[in-house]
């Protein structure tokens, strides 16, 4: 695809991605686990959970598609799109486990989304291996913080919790390929900023 072609695709995915108009490509993880009884405050903390675990979905889709349209090899652009591709998965199902849960995604999502495409453009304009680590770092944070979330969630919430397990071992592999492919480690300060920066989106998501 030439330059206008590859903007106009990244502009219908994020349309897709704020309107909640996506579909993924494998069986969610959950698959037939059943949907076991909980409290009104245990599905209130499930629900806000996998709410800031869907903005991490929709901040993904924003950070690849900018770091695609910036990346200077076509290897490392296809290497994009096809994260893409599996965030959307998880985007995907984390949106269908809110619905079961009777709760909603963020109110904030448009912003999320152009925050985290401005990063993402930032990034692969410093070149193919600081792009490529900052997905080496950012994944490493996400994974970590899927850790966090599965020590959270309520024992008997089987569905959110393989969902959760799915997209950590996602990431955990795309920050594996990242870095196999070069990518370079950024300074203590961007690494830094960038757990801060995740902080505040996630307190902030958790409630809005």
């Amino acid at each position: 695809m030439n330059p206008t072609d590859r903007l106009l695709v990244s502009l219908d995915n994020a349309l897709r991605t704020v309107s909640g108009a996506v579909h993924a490509a494998r069986p969610n993880p959950a698959g037939r686990l059943p949907d076991e009884e909980q409290g009104a405050s245990e599905r209130q903390l499930s629900g806000a959970l996998m709410r800031v675990n869907h903005v991490g979905e929709v901040c993904a889709q924003a950070l690849y598609q900018a770091q695609a349209l910036t990346a200077r090899s076509d290897e490392l652009r296809r290497e994009m799109e096809q994260a893409a591709r599996e965030e959307t998965d998880h985007l995907a199902w984390t949106q269908q486990r809110l619905a079961e849960l009777g709760d909603r995604a963020s109110w904030l999502n448009p912003l999320w989304y152009a925050g985290a495409f401005g990063i993402g453009l930032l990034a692969g304009r410093m070149g193919d291996r600081v792009s490529l680590g900052f997905v080496v770092e950012t994944e490493r944070q996400v994974e970590a913080h899927l850790a966090g979330h599965l020590s959270r969630l309520p024992e008997a919430d089987v569905r959110s919790r393989a969902i959760v397990e799915a997209m950590k071992e996602d990431e955990s592999r795309h920050a594996d390929h990242a870095l196999a492919a070069g990518g370079v480690a950024l300074p203590a300060p961007v690494r830094w900023l960038m757990r801060g920066a995740a902080k505040v989106m996630t307190v902030i998501a958790h409630r809005i």
